[in-house]
């Protein structure tokens, strides 16, 4: 690995491209890097883990209403969309944008924590688009995702964006003109502007991700991803871009992030090193906020040592920094302690999460999220009991540069009426690779199964955990062969009088 140093610059120095941050991604991009053989097989289980959560959501108002909008683009050799016959095809760039918010609508999909935070599994709905309507290889697939994750995982070590207020799809636009670069086989030039239109078209507020949180938050990642795949289309016209787009005098960095003065510190792959970003990602067990992940897990195992939950006078969690100011009450938000708040916002309110996960002793992605179990009496009693704090121990765990020591728990304190405590504490989810139960392909297929059950066929699903885990050795245009097809009888639709 490289350490690139950036900062801004002057326009009157003239900074040369070679040495700018967005051609150094380029170069990887477009590098002829050996497949390591651990990150191919780790590529199929996000395949695998992102049509599971996509099928589950596929009635959720926000995924149809993508849906409706991808099913006015057909295109007779485009690509194919989430739960749709695959003889049907549509524009890439909204297969790529009904196909994310698809991904992204129960938060239950791949994350990586560091510097900022991210969800690189969101890179795959517009790599997959538009390598079905390039008509690509399975090889070419895997190619173009490693160096997506890679992109990614390595813009969240190095730039802050959450303390900008800054959403994080602004390190995913630059990820997926990259990985699409990788995917075509693009020239280092052309991958170069696409990645600084891909950043300047994608740099959106965390208002999206604040107080009451919308379906927006879904249909953010897909946003990003239908533009960076505009971009590139724009870049491989022989389009340009905003130049230099993060060491400008009037960059991202001088005037969106750091300020003028900034200097930053991004990690890369050397030019034709393997791209391995994508096993320092880890995915979720529960459908939640990556950060409530571990605390789910010790709530449950503290749900068997509280005899009676209304003899509790409060409940501690102390934690990262992050934690406690984005989904505990360091955010500030009062939605996030209001029981008709909506899904998005219960999913970022580690004080409903845990209420909820300690009562039950489990966590289920419909039924812990339902009005009725959010206005449930003991339950909104409970929720009220609980504070966050920011613990520095915790921080520092949180962002340690070294993966296998990189902690996201807390510990909790429950103090009941008559005095006594229980207390413990977790530092990763069972599911993490360093957790109790780390996820393996087993677990990968087993979320499938139960995430789809009921929606699509016993024979769809073996028929697509088949062609999945044979990834490497898909042809040319078999790609669509990775969509999976619902029950006739689940699909629902709604015609509403719009502009597509």
């Amino acid at each position: 690995m490289r350490n690139i140093k950036v900062k801004v610059y002057p326009s009157a120095s003239k900074l040369k491209k070679k040495q700018q941050l967005a051609w150094k991604i380029a170069e990887i991009a477009s590098d002829k890097a050996k497949l390591n053989e651990d990150a191919i097989d780790m590529v199929i289980n996000r395949i695998i883990d992102n049509a599971s959560v996509a099928i589950a959501s596929f009635n959720r108002k926000p995924v149809v209403s993508a849906r409706e909008m991808a099913l006015a683009h057909p295109r007779k050799n485009g690509s194919t969309v989430f739960g749709i016959n695959s003889k049907k095809k549509f524009d890439c760039e909204w297969a790529a944008w009904a196909n994310g918010t698809a991904v992204r609508e129960l938060d239950f999909h791949d994350t990586f924590l560091a510097a900022d935070y991210s969800h690189p599994g969101d890179n795959i709905p517009p790599i997959l688009a538009v390598a079905q309507q390039k008509k690509l290889s399975g090889k070419d697939l895997i190619r173009g995702i490693l160096t997506g994750y890679e992109v990614q995982v390595n813009l969240v070590k190095g730039i802050c964006l959450h303390e900008h207020k800054i959403d994080h799809i602004a390190h995913l636009g630059p990820s997926v003109a990259a990985g699409l670069g990788s995917l075509l086989k693009l020239n280092t030039d052309t991958i170069y502007q696409s990645v600084q239109q891909a950043l300047h078209t994608t740099v959106s507020t965390r208002q999206s991700r604040k107080g009451e949180i919308s379906s927006w938050k879904a249909f953010a990642p897909a946003h990003a991803g239908k533009l960076a795949v505009e971009a590139v289309d724009r870049c491989m016209r022989g389009e340009g871009a905003p130049s230099p787009i993060y060491e400008g005098e009037d960059s991202v960095i001088a005037y969106v992030l750091g300020g003028p003065k900034t200097k930053y510190t991004v990690p890369l792959p050397n030019i034709n090193e393997e791209k391995k970003a994508i096993l320092e990602t880890y995915t979720k067990e529960h459908s939640a906020e990556y950060q409530s992940q571990a605390l789910i897990d010790l709530a449950r195992s503290m749900n068997e040592r509280v005899d009676n939950i209304s003899r509790i006078k409060s409940v501690e969690i102390y934690t990262s920094h992050h934690t406690h100011y984005v989904i505990g009450t360091g955010a500030k938000d009062p939605q996030k302690m209001d029981p008709k708040a909506s899904r998005e916002t219960l999913d970022h309110s580690i004080m409903y999460i845990f209420a909820v996960a300690l009562e039950d002793g489990k966590w289920h992605h419909v039924n812990s999220y339902t009005p009725t179990r959010a206005n449930k009496k003991s339950t909104v009693e409970l929720w009220r009991k609980i504070k966050t704090f920011e613990d520095k121990k915790w921080t520092k765990k949180y962002h340690d540069p070294n993966p296998n020591k990189k902690c996201f728990g807390g510990r909790v304190v429950i103090k009941m009426r008559d005095g006594s405590k229980i207390e413990d504490e977790i530092s990763v989810a069972d599911a993490h690779p360093a957790g109790n139960r780390p996820f393996e392909r087993s677990n990968y297929i087993e979320k499938f199964r139960t995430l789809t059950n009921g929606i699509i066929s016993n024979k769809e699903s073996e028929r697509f955990l088949k062609v999945v885990q044979n990834l490497r050795k898909l042809k040319s245009g078999e790609l669509t062969k990775l969509n999976v097809e619902v029950k006739g009888k689940s699909l629902r639709t709604k015609v509403r009088k719009t502009i597509f």
